[in-house]
């Protein structure tokens, strides 16, 4: 049976929430990130790395490494309201991304300019969820690991939630997608006790990626590691391109796997770092 599994898991998480009504003007996007692992990679380096991270300052390994708390300082993380400590904590955090191998894709999505655009706007997130689907196939496929299946991890977010998203994901799977076929994907919901590395790691890295788009002038040191060591890794992955998607054109042609599209030329001038190399799906 282990043989119809492929090599890959790709873990998710989100930055913002997905709702159109209120929207909050200090964060008015949607991100959804999907982290690529290969399954020896992230068995071989990147848990038993971020287990010794966590015995070395928690003395245990049930921490679980939040985004918010972290750049708050709460909870497990008070510790950090000295500059020093959290200068040294981060930058060791920050070493082990960098030294990670995985693949990164992401959606962000404007949601005021979205909301405007049209009458009946989808769920964002099943929006979001539906470009990243088709781009992890496009991946798989570049690896001929297309045919396998593929586990993909998200974090529950509540019954009703929960439901709707598998509802979205099987849909798109079944072939309500870009190519009209068949994605072998499966979801596994994991709740935020389980502890999940993969899923650590995903939440460390959406939030920067929304504030990149809110504020590209604004310093943004996770968001600046994340985009040198995944610009490094492009030049090794001819397979990585750049995709811009306007609401001017809810559905551009898609560019071939390799190819940046330069449909909208301003949008261009965003490409340095992280977005040299990441797939990149914006709706703008």
């Amino acid at each position: 049976m282990t043989d119809s599994f492929s090599d890959y898991l790709v873990f998710v998480d989100e930055s913002g929430d997905h709702g159109l009504d209120a929207i909050d003007p200090s964060y008015p996007v949607f991100v959804l990130a999907f982290c690529i692992f290969r399954k020896r990679d992230y068995i071989e380096h990147l848990v038993p790395a971020i287990q010794e991270f966590k015995f070395r300052h928690f003395g245990h390994d049930q921490v679980i490494l939040h985004e918010v708390d972290m750049r708050r300082d709460r909870g497990d993380f008070t510790f950090l309201k000295t500059r020093e400590r959290k200068e040294a904590f981060m930058q060791e955090l920050s070493a082990i991304v960098e030294t990670t191998p995985f693949t990164l894709i992401t959606t962000v999505i404007r949601k005021e300019d979205y909301k405007q655009r049209y009458h009946f706007p989808d769920n964002p997130y099943h929006v979001a969820l539906g470009f990243g689907l088709e781009r992890i196939f496009y991946f798989l496929r570049s690896h001929a690991c297309h045919t396998a299946r593929t586990h993909v991890i998200v974090e529950k977010r509540g019954p009703k939630e929960d439901a709707e998203l598998e509802h979205e994901f099987c849909r798109v799977c079944e072939g309500a997608n870009y190519e009209g076929t068949t994605l072998p994907f499966d979801v596994v919901f994991a709740d935020k006790k389980s502890n999940s590395t993969g899923l650590q790691l995903a939440d460390l890295i959406a939030r920067p990626i929304g504030i990149k788009q809110i504020r590209p002038d604004q310093p943004n040191r996770a968001y600046e590691i994340i985009g040198e060591v995944l610009s490094e890794r492009c030049r090794e992955n001819s397979w990585v391109g750049i995709e811009m998607l306007s609401l001017e054109n809810k559905r551009p042609r898609r560019k071939r796997q390799g190819q940046m599209s330069t449909e909208n030329p301003q949008s261009l001038s965003l490409l340095s770092g992280l977005l040299a190399c990441v797939s990149r799906f914006f709706v703008s």
